[in-house]
């Protein structure tokens, strides 16, 4: 019933400052801007995904939960959405598979610059039975816009999401069997613990999970973005050009493709650039 990754919500308290990094990092214009109740919000678009930046804005309730996470968590992930095609049957789903969902909500939201509008149906899963990971499933009533490209050698798509996990049973029972994912890989080595890949629409949801005293095993992560390149030494020079860190290019962990790590300019969240395989 999961089509895609809808979006990721990206909690940071300078939203520009936030957006001109993220413009930096993507070589991409923002596609949206909005203002919910309590908060500020900026998507930026790629061909597989949205990247949602939130801030906390005036006063009330909501803008003082979301100050209040960000001061106790930190910037960074807060938030996966995914795609799907009916949304009543997927709360119907949630329900039998005891994720304890909210009743589906119809929302618009408005562009501040353009005007323009969007539609879509959502329902949350309780982050209780989602061992910390806050869950949206939305059907969207038409595509957004397209972030379009400001830079050379712009990112264009998502690659990979990394969730951490402690009990990584669990976790495989939450993506596989109740969420309903293809799990594509299982892999344990020495060095970098126990890696499974789950497939999501274009992408993957890889949870890693690495033995860690003191961890928390109830809880799971939202923890790193990987983006696909089609040019990876161009990005990688663009963005040193920019000022940002970036280490030098090795292999990836997957045959044939070329990785390297965004070690600044990323609203701390861990970030890898991906070349894939070349057919």
């Amino acid at each position: 019933m999961i089509t895609a990754i809808d979006h990721l919500v990206v909690l940071v308290s300078d939203l520009p400052a936030a957006v001109a990094a993220y413009q930096t990092l993507l070589g991409r214009a923002p596609s949206w801007r909005s203002a919910d109740e309590g908060t500020e919000n900026v998507l930026f678009t790629l061909d597989n995904m949205s990247l949602e930046l939130m801030a906390p804005a005036g006063s009330g309730g909501n803008a003082d939960r979301v100050r209040t996470v960000i001061k106790l968590q930190g910037e960074g992930l807060a938030s996966l959405c995914f795609r799907v095609a009916d949304i009543d049957r997927m709360q119907r789903r949630l329900e039998r598979v005891a994720l304890q969902p909210d009743p589906v909500a119809e929302v618009e939201r408005r562009d501040t610059q353009t005007g323009a509008t969007l539609a879509w149906k959502r329902t949350r899963a309780a982050t209780g039975m989602t061992r910390g990971v806050r869950m949206f499933f939305l059907e969207l009533g038409a595509e957004r816009p397209r972030s379009e490209p400001t830079a050379p050698a712009p990112i264009v798509a998502m690659d990979h999401l990394v969730i951490s996990t402690s009990d990584p049973e669990r976790a495989a029972a939450l993506y596989g069997a109740r969420l309903g994912l293809d799990m594509v890989l299982d892999r344990s080595h020495h060095e970098w613990g126990r890696l499974m890949f789950f497939r999501c629409g274009e992408l993957n949801i890889e949870v890693v999970h690495r033995p860690v005293a003191g961890s928390d095993a109830e809880h799971d992560k939202l923890w790193g973005i990987g983006w696909r390149v089609d040019d990876l030494d161009a990005t990688r020079a663009r963005l040193v050009e920019a000022g940002l860190t970036v280490t030098e290019p090795r292999a990836g962990r997957r045959p044939g493709t070329r990785v390297v790590t965004v070690r600044s300019g990323t609203c701390h969240i861990p970030t890898l650039l991906v070349q894939p395989a070349h057919d």
